[in-house]
């Protein structure tokens, strides 16, 4: 499926789409996440919102160790004209941390770490404390995954307003991936047979009005309007780094690790904090591009085949990190009965090495191999997503029992100990 051009530009089709949703929903909320897509949205909305006489509100899911810059902007985008209220949420989350074998995730906002965290709360920051008891049920039901609770929040913004429908704006483009252009062109649950918008329960949407913007035009409408910009950007710019590789979210996971570099030379006194807060940042930091975390090229000896160098790493973990090592056991474990249920493939049949395109076109049992398996242990892949897994609900309890043996949670009165105890314990109900 090929893209279809119309004979209007994407601005004018943005401001189209903003202008339908603010006629048809009465409760419009943006998420922010501080970027220059969300940026602009949202700037774009206050413009049509200005001219209709409407409001909106603006969600933010603050992830405490990001950029200086990124903060600002976000409080810039709180005080736009329209804005009616802003859910600035600091709650403890869980995020990925793959620059760390022990430590792999961080807990966001943890209140046992406060002389450590990367910044202080803002002032409109809501907190556990501020939770309503129907709000922090849906905090409950996320289990500390911040990704669940943005999906479980419209469901509470829809109750609270008493109204039978909501809409929520995302600044996603479908020309950041190949996932986000197919869940636009292809989506089914609509409203009103828009496609830019997705039906994520009965009476709440998203919609996506700049899901056709290239990064190009992200830029283009900010230098027209004069928009307000996180600067960090422009830093980033200027320190080489291409329009298409510009991010700003969370970079401790697997693939935004690689940019840990970037943070450090642009804000060093950021950066400063985020090491004694974030284990194994500076590590990321040093070595992400290299083989020791796994993005280019291995260490695995030329005497070891791939199958005994797998061997070697689980045995390896085994010294240090027991947990990690049942992990990745279990994980192969599933592979290799998938493998062999899908494909006949019994242990002793899997190939030592990763086919070539040609090979793996011809025979699709060879693109399971333990090469691939073996780098995905490398670049510490918990949930192995490079063997095309995502990470289930038993990923999660191992990863709570992992933060609960090697970092230290506590809680401070009542409704904190059983928020953390809910976090970090679950994976014992």
């Amino acid at each position: 499926m090929g893209k279809v051009y119309l004979e209007k530009n994407v601005l004018e089709a943005a401001k189209e789409r903003l202008s339908y949703i603010f006629d048809q929903f009465e409760y419009v909320y943006f998420s922010v996440s501080g970027g220059k897509d969300s940026g602009v949205m949202v700037q774009l909305a206050n413009m049509i919102a200005e001219e209709k006489g409407k409001q909106f509100d603006l969600f933010t899911l603050d992830i405490e160790a990001h950029y200086d810059a990124t903060a600002q902007f976000i409080t810039e985008m709180e005080q736009l004209s329209q804005v009616r209220d802003v859910y600035h949420f600091c709650l403890p989350f869980y995020e990925d941390n793959n620059t760390s074998i022990l430590q792999t995730q961080w807990l966001m906002w943890d209140e046992v770490a406060s002389d450590k965290w990367v910044r202080e709360m803002p002032a409109n920051a809501i907190t556990l404390d501020d939770l309503d008891e129907s709000l922090y049920h849906y905090f409950e039901q996320a289990n500390g995954n911040p990704d669940k609770f943005m999906k479980l929040f419209p469901k509470w913004y829809k109750e609270s307003k008493g109204t039978d429908k909501v809409a929520c704006g995302v600044g996603i483009r479908a020309d950041e991936s190949f996932n986000r252009f197919r869940a636009i062109a292809f989506g089914k649950s609509l409203y009103e047979d828009k496609k830019y918008t997705t039906k994520l329960s009965e009476g709440v949407y998203n919609f996506y009005p700049v899901y056709d913007f290239s990064v190009e035009d992200i830029w283009g409408v900010t230098a027209l309007y004069n928009f307000q910009m996180n600067h960090i950007y422009e830093l980033m710019w200027k320190n080489g780094v291409a329009l298409k590789d510009q991010r700003i979210c969370q970079p401790y996971g697997f693939q935004q690790r690689q940019g840990l570099d970037q943070f450090a030379a642009l804000e060093p006194e950021t950066w400063r904090k985020v090491v004694n807060r974030v284990s194994g940042a500076n590590l990321g930091n040093i070595y992400a591009k290299t083989s020791l975390l796994g993005h280019n090229g291995t260490e695995k000896p030329e005497n070891m085949s791939w199958q005994e160098y797998t061997v070697f790493l689980l045995e390896s973990l085994g010294q240090y990190a027991p947990l990690l090592r049942d992990h990745y056991y279990r994980k192969i474990k599933i592979l290799m009965t998938y493998y062999e249920k899908k494909f006949q493939m019994r242990l002793e049949d899997m190939p030592d090495q990763a086919p070539s395109k040609k090979e793996q076109d011809e025979d699709e049992r060879k693109w399971h191999n333990w090469q691939g398996i073996g780098k995905a242990i490398e670049k510490n892949d918990f949930a192995f997503t490079t063997r095309d897994y995502g990470l289930t609900k038993k990923d999660e309890e191992e990863l709570y029992e992992l933060h609960r043996r090697f970092g230290k949670v506590l809680g401070l009165n009542e409704k904190r100990q059983k928020a953390y105890k809910n976090l970090v314990e679950k994976w014992e109900e």
